[in-house]
């Protein structure tokens, strides 16, 4: 756009250009990095930022300088015409990267934009300037306009993203983007273990970066911790950009952190370079983030920068720093303000006269608000097109493609679930070098000195038995203790094209990975109106019926789960389904939560032969596992076998069960459904889930709403007990369904 290409020249105009250039029609080129020769990095213990300075270095030429005030100011006209804009009501939120724009600028300058990967956070407008985001486009995410490149108005302002320049769609938990950073760094990481990926994934460079940033607020966070441990463990090329402004929205910095500087607490970190900056010096911020970037470059380790800046506005137009900020704070803080002191720092050093600089600002202040209006004027996201995103529209897991079923020829010895599972992950391995298996425990053995002296663990269950011996520790091993990391860490390698089939030890488990789940893997293709994606498999042991399973090893939620939009989920009740459905998911392009139930692992009753190596079921497609006239069970996992003996009872008593087998929670077949219900007239919804708030509700709301003429009695339900699971048999038993309760349900419904 015409004003764009006015900053953007703008941004690289030289110092020796007295006057600015008239904008050219055709687009600019994004701004490449200063091409400055750094200087060999020092050792890794951090510098303060309130030391004093060395002797006077070398300025940068006045190209780079003057392309570093260009990007400052802009990045403060934009926050300012933003805010304008929110007081007249023509836009709904606005968030500054106010104070933190020098240390920006100067990690935009060291960086390669389309290059190195970038996870900013929503302060990090002048990164994004820097990289080659126009003022258009940043303001065209503030209206909330069809066009822009970081949400397509799916997201508030300042939750960056673009795709040609490797930024990576950011979200508004903070610190989430943490594990996908690393995750991002790993997916290259392993390229160079394994070669043949080098060509799969998406920009492969052998001297990539990545970048990740943060307030001081999100290194209370676990994932925080838990992306640095990874990071420095596996000497991955992440930058840490801590942008410490001294608050937490109205939270200090010493109420945070113990100690109140989290640099002082990361030391300890192998292979971590840390390094303390005035993050309001230009100067100072380039130097640090020069010596950090090459560092990583030369794939000695992570490195953090902890750069001291300052907040001159409040948190967001939200909140009023006012009510806890005293004015002799906030007027110190005014006195670091970084562009109008590198203002004065340009002039005093004879960089450029007042007149110059006064036309810079006067030019780039005439081009925001041409882009503002621009992006004012642009079209709004159609209302129909909401939809559009949840899930991949390229690959369909629910269509006849995926349907192998019907020419189905088996072959070998019966083998349990465990060993069908087993079987499709080695086939899909062999098929596709992308696929990277890990997690807790599920690596045959992490030295791999030892492997030829033991047998191996394989995972808990032993479902990645021998995974490891087949196609090596750089595609399967094992994770810390950590479930966040687990699916952060996949997130971020999926972006980048990789396919993860990732595992979470017990169901039980899986909550401290929620945010990762519901708030990123969930959400990442819909919120980027399908810029990235990240088709991540989640494999679950779930479930209870095995005694001594307790509290803590038998849960069942899969409601909670199936409400998410966005995310697959999978419930196979016997072998040969598990091996079919787990082929779809691994080949789909979607996220898929695959529930593998444990009692069900190594059933005699669910065993089958194997099929062939292209087997596949497709979601959504029901089965019925027994015909019938008289009632309907509509049920999955554990409550299909115990249907089957219920069926077999009523039988007896001259009742004629239909059970239909879901397979596949979200999405569910619900033309299977339709046709049972209309042919019998009753209908039981059975799973061990909790009744209340549970998955069959849904199933019962609907087929009362959409099927009631069809009806002959009231829609019944079995489920689990609303509490926990016991660790005490008769207990266990006394909570969740058994044979008797259907068979009593069958019996009552039929006689109604």
């Amino acid at each position: 756009m015409k004003n764009d290409t006015k900053v953007l020249k703008l941004v690289r105009k030289s110092a020796e250009e007295a006057t600015v250039e008239a904008p050219q029609k055709t687009a600019a080129p994004s701004p490449q990095p200063v091409a400055v020769p750094m200087p060999a990095p020092q050792n890794a213990s951090p510098q303060s930022a309130s030391a004093p300075k060395p002797a006077k270095q070398k300025l940068p030429d006045r190209k780079i300088l003057l392309q570093m005030y260009r990007s400052m100011y802009l990045s403060r006209r934009i926050d300012d015409k933003e805010i304008q804009l929110k007081a007249q009501n023509k836009i709904y939120f606005q968030i500054s990267g106010a104070g933190h724009e020098a240390v920006l600028v100067a990690a935009g300058a060291v960086l390669k934009p389309g290059y190195d990967w970038f996870y900013p956070y929503y302060r990090d407008r002048a990164l994004c300037l820097q990289l080659g985001m126009t003022p258009t486009e940043q303001l065209l995410s503030a209206v909330g306009a069809e066009d822009d490149p970081n949400s397509h108005g799916r997201q508030m302002p300042s939750h960056w993203g673009h795709k040609k320049l490797n930024i990576v769609s950011q979200s508004s938990p903070t610190g989430t983007q943490l594990l996908q950073a690393v995750g991002c760094a790993e997916a290259a990481y392993r390229a160079q273990l394994v070669p043949e990926l080098q060509k799969l994934i998406k920009n492969f460079h052998r001297d990539e970066v990545v970048y990740v940033s943060l307030g001081e607020g999100t290194s209370s966070e676990g994932e925080f911790w838990e992306a640095l441990n990874t990071a420095s463990n596996l000497k991955l090329p992440v930058v840490f950009l801590l942008e410490d402004n001294g608050y937490a929205i109205s939270v200090p910095v010493e109420v945070q952190t113990a100690g109140g500087d989290v640099s002082k607490l990361v030391e300890g970190f192998p292979s971590l370079y840390v390094q303390r900056c005035d993050g309001t010096d230009p100067i100072e911020a380039l130097e640090t983030m020069r010596r950090a970037v090459q560092y990583c470059r030369e794939r000695k380790g992570p490195a953090f920068v902890h750069a001291k800046v300052i907040r001159p506005y409040s948190h967001s137009l939200s909140d009023d720093e006012k009510l806890y900020r005293p004015d002799e704070e906030r007027a110190s803080d005014a006195e670091r303000d970084p562009v109008k002191r590198f203002g004065t720092f340009l002039i005093e050093e004879g960089v450029i006269d007042q007149d110059g600089l006064q036309q810079i600002k006067d030019e780039i202040d005439r081009s925001v608000t041409e882009a503002a209006d621009i992006a004012l004027a642009s079209s709004q996201p159609a209302p129909e097109t909401v939809t559009r995103y949840v899930f991949s529209e390229d690959v369909d897991p629910t269509s006849k493609e995926f349907d192998t079923e019907d020419e189905l020829e088996l072959s070998g010895n019966a083998g349990t679930m465990v060993d069908l599972i087993n079987r499709c992950l080695h086939t899909e391995m062999a098929r596709d070098p992308r696929i990277v298996v890990f997690g807790e425990d599920v690596a045959d053995c992490s030295r791999d000195r030892y492997l030829e002296t033991v047998k191996g663990k394989g995972g808990v269950f032993k479902v990645t038995a021998n995974l490891q011996r087949k196609f090596g520790s750089e595609r399967v091993y094992n994770s810390p203790l950590a479930e966040a990391n687990i699916v952060g860490r996949a997130i971020g390698m999926a972006t980048r094209g990789l396919k993860p089939v990732v595992e979470i030890q017990f169901f039980d488990y899986i909550w401290p990975a929620m945010h990762q789940i519901r708030n990123e893997l969930a959400l990442l293709r819909w919120r980027s109106a399908n810029d990235w994606k990240a088709p991540v498999v989640i494999r679950v042991p779930i479930g209870g019926y095995l005694k001594g399973g307790a509290i803590y090893h038998s849960q069942s939620g899969v409601s909670t789960f199936t409400q998410i939009p966005g995310l697959r989920v999978v419930y196979p009740s016997n072998a040969l389904d598990a091996n079919g459905l787990l082929r779809t998911a691994i080949r789909a392009d979607d996220p898929v939560l695959f529930l593998e139930h444990k009692h069900l692992y190594r059933q005699a009753y669910n065993k089958s032969q194997y099929p062939p190596d292209d087997f596949m079921i497709p979601f959504g497609k029901a089965k019925v596992v027994r015909e019938g006239t008289d009632l309907s069970i509509i049920t999955y996992g554990a409550l299909v076998q115990r249907s089957l003996v219920a069926a077999k009872q009523a039988e007896q008593e001259g009742i004629r069960v239909e059970i239909i087998d879901l397979r596949s929670l979200s999405p569910y077949d619900w033309n299977a459904i339709a046709e049972s219900v209309k042919k019998t007239g009753r209908v039981i919804v059975a799973h061990e889930d909790s009744q209340s708030f549970g998955y069959g509700a849904e199933l019962a709301a609907r087929i009362a709403n959409e099927l009631f003429e069809y009806l002959d009695a009231p829609v019944r339900r079995v489920c689990a007990l609303d509490t926990f699971v016991a660790y005490a048999p008769q207990l266990e038993d006394a909570i969740l369904p058994q044979v008797a309760d259907v068979a009593k349900a069958i019996s009552e419904l039929h006689a109604y």
